[in-house]
C-alpha cells in the first residue's frame, strides 16, 4: 500500500499509468469503438484518413484504425505475459539463489551465466526462424524462456543483501521453513526491484514481438502491432505516399513504451531516493530566489 500511494503522489507514475490505462481499455473495448472487422476489406486500398476511416485503409482494404484497437489486445497480451513469465522466472530463482547459497547458487548461476552469455535477439531470430510462422503464444513462451537472466541477478543480489538483516536472522531462529521465509520475510522487501523488473521485461517482449513480426517470423493471420508493420513494410506504403498504414502502430508502439517508461522511472526514484534530489535541489534553489527577492 505504501509503495502504490507514492505512486499516486508521482506525477510521471500518473501520466503513465492514465495513458497505459487508457490503451488497455481501448483494447477490452476494441469493438465498441469501431464498427468495422481487423481482417476483412471495408474500403478502397490505401485510401486516406477520412471521417468513413479515420485512419485511413490499408493496401488491402483494411481500416487502419479497427486494426489499431484490435490489434492493442494481442501485443498487450505477449507483452505483459512474457514480462509477468520473465518476472516470476527471475524472482524465484533469484530469491532461491541469494537465500540458500552453496550448490545451489552454484547451480543457478552457471545457467544464469550460459544464457546471459548468448546475445539476447540473435537466439530469438534464430529461434523464431526454426519455428517458423511463430504465433504470440509461442513468441511469449520464446521470450520468457530467453530473458529471464537478467532478473535473476538483480534479485539475487539484492537477496544476499537482506538475509542478512535481523528480521531474516531472528525468522531463522524461530525455526521458520526457508519457503516461507522468502516468501513472508524476503520477498516483501523486493517489491520495488520485482515491479522495475516487470516493467522493464514488458517493454521489452512488446518491442521484440514487434521486432520479430515485423521481419516476417510472427503469424501473418494474426492482427498486432507487429503484423501492422510488416504488412505495411510489405505494401511498400510510405513509398506509395500511404504514411498513416506505417505510422498507425508505430505511434501505438511509442505511446505504450513511454507510458510503460514513465512508470519505470516512477518505481525507481520511490526505490532510490537519491534519484529524487534533483527535484528537491530545484526547489530549493526557488526558495533561495524567493528570498533574495523579498530582501
Amino acid at each position: 500500500m505504501t509503495l502504490l500511494k507514492q505512486l499516486l503522489n508521482n506525477k510521471k507514475a500518473l501520466v503513465g499509468l492514465a495513458i497505459l490505462i487508457i490503451i488497455i481499455l481501448v483494447a477490452i473495448f476494441a469493438p465498441v469503438l469501431t464498427e468495422y472487422s481487423p481482417v476483412k476489406r471495408v474500403g478502397r486500398p490505401h485510401q486516406p484518413p477520412s471521417w468513413e476511416h479515420w485512419l485511413g485503409t490499408t493496401r488491402l482494404g483494411h481500416d487502419v484504425f479497427s486494426r489499431m484497437v484490435h490489434g492493442a489486445r494481442i501485443s498487450l497480451a505477449v507483452g505483459f505475459g512474457a514480462g509477468l513469465m520473465i518476472t516470476i522466472i527471475g524472482t524465484v530463482l533469484g530469491i532461491i539463489a541469494g537465500y540458500k547459497g552453496g550448490v545451489v547458487d552454484e547451480i543457478i548461476n552457471f545457467f544464469t551465466n550460459m544464457v546471459l552469455v548468448v546475445p539476447n535477439l540473435p537466439l530469438l531470430l534464430v529461434l523464431a526462424a526454426f519455428i517458423g510462422q511463430a504465433s504470440p503464444l509461442v513468441i511469449a513462451v520464446i521470450l520468457a524462456l530467453t530473458s529471464w537472466a537478467w532478473g535473476v541477478r538483480v534479485t539475487r543480489s539484492e537477496t544476499l543483501s537482506i538475509r542478512q538483516r535481523d528480521f531474516v536472522k531472528s525468522a531463522e531462529m524461530l525455526g521458520e521453513p526457508s519457503w516461507r521465509i522468502m516468501a513472508f520475510e524476503i520477498f516483501p522487501n523486493l517489491i520495488s526491484i520485482v515491479g522495475i523488473n516487470f516493467i522493464g521485461s514488458v517493454i521489452f517482449a512488446v518491442i521484440t514481438e514487434a521486432t520479430l513480426e515485423f521481419l516476417g517470423l510472427g503469424d501473418p493471420n494474426t492482427v498486432s502491432w507487429g503484423i501492422m508493420l510488416y504488412n505495411a513494410q510489405n505494401a511498400s506504403a510510405l513509398s506509395v505516399g500511404a504514411w498513416w498504414d506505417l505510422l498507425t502502430p508505430c505511434f501505438a508502439l511509442a505511446l505504450l513504451g513511454l507510458s510503460l517508461a514513465l512508470i519505470n522511472f516512477a518505481i525507481d526514484e520511490i526505490a532510490n531516493p537519491r534519484l529524487r534530489t534533483g527535484g528537491m535541489l530545484n526547489r530549493w534553489t526557488r526558495m533561495v530566489r524567493l528570498g533574495e527577492g523579498k530582501l
